[in-house]
């Protein structure tokens, strides 16, 4: 089980050291391997990580880690599944499937495109009916997974440019019912067209808008790479601080996290009074607080 390293491709993205955080760390602005695996359920969570690395920077001995091996989509509750195989073009998000008591899918921004990827996907959750984005950086690849599953795109108008041939657009900032039990809530402030995806009043899909910080122990948001406005972020998350209820966050950046309704409700108010606090910064990728 020796020999895993990460190469000088890795951009810091975060998604490995989700997936196996007691054996990947992060020194000097990318992924270390923090010490070799020392039982077959370690092996895995390298697997894992290996297989969500856009670059594929994480590796075994071998170079290549093994196909069979590879855990995606990942079931996360009896609802959700992690797609992995991030893509470099999203710069490493996570992308999601949702799947519905009609055994149809909803996939919630996209991992890098590949055929039989889109295939593993519909078998693991059913014909995908829907592609949401969450916001402009998570665009790519969204028309083609949409065309090959026959599926409907999503964007908000705000970033409609990322997206100009998106099926539906949403607009403006009210909450709008998108499908049985899911919700997209307008969250302008990372972006001018920032969405979040409630569904089921049990998953929240943030996208970028916030995230679990393993360093602070909370919800965090990425007041460091904020493209539009994080004083319009902050009026964004007073606005459904009091109404949004969910157990499961599920951001494409940073880590997810599960907990109680009103231990999450609790934090996310916390967050929106933080935030308020807030003020304008130059653009910081090295400061955001995985």
């Amino acid at each position: 089980m020796d020999g895993w390293y990460v190469d000088d491709r890795c951009f810091n993205c975060d998604a490995a050291r989700q997936l196996a955080p007691e054996l990947i760390t992060e020194r000097e602005g990318r992924s270390r391997i923090l010490r070799q695996p020392e039982d077959t359920a370690e092996e895995r969570r390298l697997h894992a990580a290996a297989f969500s690395c856009p670059t594929r920077s994480i590796r075994p001995a071998s170079g290549r880690p093994g196909p069979s091996l590879d855990p995606f989509p990942m079931p996360l509750d009896d609802g959700v599944l992690l797609c992995g195989h991030n893509s470099a073009h999203t710069a490493g998000a996570n992308s999601y499937l949702l799947t519905r008591p009609s055994g149809t899918a909803m996939m919630i921004d996209t991992p890098r495109w590949s055929r039989d990827l889109a295939a593993r996907y519909e078998a693991a959750g059913g014909p995908v009916t829907d592609v949401l984005l969450t916001h402009r950086d998570h665009a790519a690849h969204g028309r083609r997974y949409a065309d090959h599953f026959g599926a409907r795109l999503w964007i908000h108008e705000g970033d409609l440019d990322a997206a100009p041939d998106a099926d539906r657009v949403l607009r403006g900032t009210e909450p709008q019912d998108i499908g049985d039990g899911v919700t997209a809530y307008p969250l302008p402030g990372h972006t001018r067209g920032s969405v979040l995806y409630l569904a089921d009043d049990r998953y929240c899909f943030s996208g970028d808008s916030f995230y679990w910080s393993r360093t602070t122990g909370d919800l965090e948001v990425a007041e460091s790479v904020t493209w539009y406005s994080v004083e319009e972020l902050a009026r964004s998350l007073a606005g459904v601080a009091g109404r949004l209820r969910f157990e499961w966050l599920l951001p494409g950046h940073g880590d997810r996290r599960r907990l109680p309704v009103e231990e999450m409700s609790g934090r996310l108010r916390s967050l929106a009074e933080r935030t308020r606090r807030l003020r304008p910064r130059p653009v910081d990728f090295t400061a955001v607080r995985w």
